[in-house]
């Protein structure tokens, strides 16, 4: 079986998710869905991954969204389900335990920049863009867009995007809250490298709370939300991490966090 999704360690607890299938500009066919779902599923048990980039292989797109060609011979329950596979995958993706980045080395379209949505943050190269497009082609983002871009950039801004279908570049993007870093291409994954990298040396029992309180906490109410963070906080509390981080401040030396 071909390799449409690979998974490889950069650095110590950093590691690459790639989407692998430049000649389609990294389409999401079916059979990539399915290995990145077994991908999550793999990071999700292994405790040595900190923080996770997720990006494309070559330099002209990140992700060009669902794979048209496959879907031209569907029936119209059949792309229902197709969709309906993105957005769970999607969903798989933002489920991830540990921090996600999205590194946009290229274009990022419809399903592509869904996918970008669902991880914690986006970096994204000053030459390429970005775009929910869907209405385009006379159907809607049905992976999450709607939902996800608005809670990102605020309703008004989701809505110019999607009715307009319009790509946007990155210095837009990174105006409107969509990346949080754009960086010149050739600089962008050594970028990556060095957040994620500084993400990692944190303790990685508090990182995965700080996720978990984040993610659960944003879409209720102040009240419900400071009990989530409290019960993610005292998560934290029974960890050896913890004990090593005080004794390393004290003896101001760097922790030696094990994830325990």
């Amino acid at each position: 079986m071909e390799e449409l999704v690979t998974l490889e360690e950069l650095s110590p607890h950093v590691y690459v998710l790639k989407l692998n299938r430049p000649d389609a500009a990294n389409a999401l066919s079916s059979e990539l869905l399915d290995q990145l779902q077994e991908k999550a599923h793999e990071i999700n048990r292994r405790q040595e991954i900190r923080v996770v980039l997720v990006t494309g292989e070559g330099n002209k797109a990140f992700c060009a969204g669902a794979d048209l060609k496959e879907r031209r011979g569907m029936s119209d329950e059949e792309v229902v389900q197709t969709v309906t596979k993105i957005g769970d995958t999607v969903r798989m993706i933002e489920d991830i335990h540990v921090p996600t980045i999205a590194v946009m080395n290229g274009v990022a379209f419809g399903g592509g920049l869904e996918l970008a949505l669902a991880c914690d943050l986006r970096m994204m190269s000053t030459s390429t863009k970005v775009g929910l497009t869907e209405t385009s082609l006379a159907i809607i983002p049905g992976a999450g867009g709607t939902q996800r871009l608005s809670r990102l950039i605020g309703i008004g801004q989701a809505k110019a995007m999607i009715y307009s279908a319009k790509p946007v570049e990155a210095k837009r993007a990174y105006t409107l809250g969509l990346v949080e870093y754009i960086h010149e291409p050739q600089f962008l994954m050594e970028e990556a490298k060095d957040l994620a990298a500084c993400i990692a040396r944190n303790g990685p029992v508090a990182m995965k709370q700080a996720k978990k309180a984040i993610n659960q906490g944003y879409d209720t109410d102040l009240s419900s939300g400071l009990e989530i963070e409290r019960a993610c906080y005292e998560k934290t509390i029974p960890t050896d991490d913890r004990v090593e981080g005080l004794q390393a401040f004290k003896e101001k030396r760097k922790p030696e966090y094990k994830g325990e």
